[in-house]
């Protein structure tokens, strides 16, 4: 994290980082490997008690920023999340709450303290499984029937898609793009659990066999989504590079003081030059994608015309390096660095998925390419 932090941020942040020491330390993440679903509800409420999920949602709805700017202040936790590699739903509860505060009707609205709390789980169902993977594109359902909607098709993967009460569903009308917030429990509704790279997030498929809800469970304006499904990616993506550029920061820290511990030929293996090359480059990566990082949360925060393009290049650009500077902090460690019981390969987990969720490095580069031919 690049961008000056504000006295209650830090304050924000030490607190933040303290917890999950205390609470989530690495060895607490391991033991969750095996949990169904991957983290504690009582973590989850304390965390929420820290103001996890109440940044982005104003205050009449029971949120707050710490600083004003509530993404800014998201962004925060998202460094905390990476350098601790911690379990929780935290893209998809703040998407949710956000959207819900922002679009909800008065009756959706009232799930959002309850988000706040940390007391309900909700998500965000977007992502679909190939052929209809591509960022941007829709395949699910919701016809008209009636005064209800039926919904038809499967979205997948779904962050914790298993231990959410309530889904966020981004579907296709005859009016066009259009969101459902459908109760986990609807008939029709078929969650299933898949494996997941990251040792402690979890994921789903959600499938949509016919699944009937009414008129109100429309979110916003029929056939008026696109814009909120448009801030619900830049608010994910914001997240996602900011805990990336975090779990590839704390992953060079530890090679780094591997390499100046550790001797070859009697000099530490830090003081050969195509060492220290490599060096350059991984710090060069690290400080490009939290400046991009940083740049995006801005754009994001103040609605700034540009937004997209910060999102879409912090996304590809992070995507892209940080996963490389992992794979060269596993190299450089040797054979000790492929091995389960060093923590490398957890910081390594959480830059995969996060880089290949929401939009991959290739399908930014696409939407990137496609919003700069719009203006030209």
């Amino acid at each position: 994290m690049e961008f000056e932090l504000t006295d209650d941020q830090e304050f924000f942040r030490e607190t933040t980082q303290k917890f999950l020491a205390a609470e989530c330390p690495i060895v607490k993440v391991r033991e969750l490997r095996s949990s169904a679903q991957g983290f504690e509800r009582d973590y989850w409420r304390q965390g929420a008690e820290l103001g996890w999920i109440s940044l982005v949602v104003p205050e009449a709805h029971g949120g707050g920023s710490v600083s004003g700017r509530g993404i800014a202040d998201l962004t925060v936790v998202a460094d905390a999340f990476g350098t601790h590699v911690a379990p929780g739903p935290l893209v998809p509860c703040n998407v949710v709450a956000a959207t819900l505060a922002r679009s909800g009707s008065a009756e959706q609205r009232e799930l959002v303290p309850e988000l706040v709390a940390g007391d309900v789980v909700a998500t965000w169902a977007y992502m679909e499984a190939p052929p209809h993977d591509a960022l941007g594109e829709v395949a699910l359902v919701a016809a008209a029937d009636g005064g209800d909607f039926v919904l038809r098709g499967v979205k997948s993967p779904v962050e914790a898609g298993a231990e959410a009460q309530h889904l966020l569903v981004t579907a296709t009308t005859d009016a066009g793009p259009t969101q459902f917030l459908v109760p986990a429990e609807t008939p029709g509704l078929t969650i299933t659990q898949l494996r997941s790279v990251d040792m402690v997030r979890r994921y789903a498929r959600v499938t949509f066999d016919e699944v009937r809800v009414p008129a109100r469970a429309v979110v916003g304006e029929l056939g008026g989504g696109a814009a909120d499904v448009e801030h619900q990616l830049h608010l994910a993506a914001v997240v996602q590079v900011a805990e990336m550029a975090a779990a590839a920061r704390q992953a060079l820290d530890i090679t780094l003081d591997w390499a100046f511990s550790r001797y070859s030929f009697g000099r530490p293996l830090a003081s050969y030059q195509e060492i220290k090359h490599r060096f350059a480059d991984m710090k060069m990566w690290l400080e490009a994608s939290e400046a991009l990082a940083d740049d995006a949360a801005r754009k994001v925060q103040d609605g700034d015309e540009h937004a997209g393009h910060a999102v879409s290049a912090a996304k590809a650009y992070a995507g892209t390096y940080l996963a490389e500077l992992l794979q060269d902090c596993v190299q450089l460690h040797g054979g000790i660095g492929v091995t389960y019981e060093h923590d490398l390969h957890l910081f390594l987990r959480r830059v995969t998925v996060d880089r290949m969720t929401y939009g991959t490095p290739s399908d930014h580069l696409v939407r990137l390419a496609d919003l700069s031919a719009a203006v030209a």
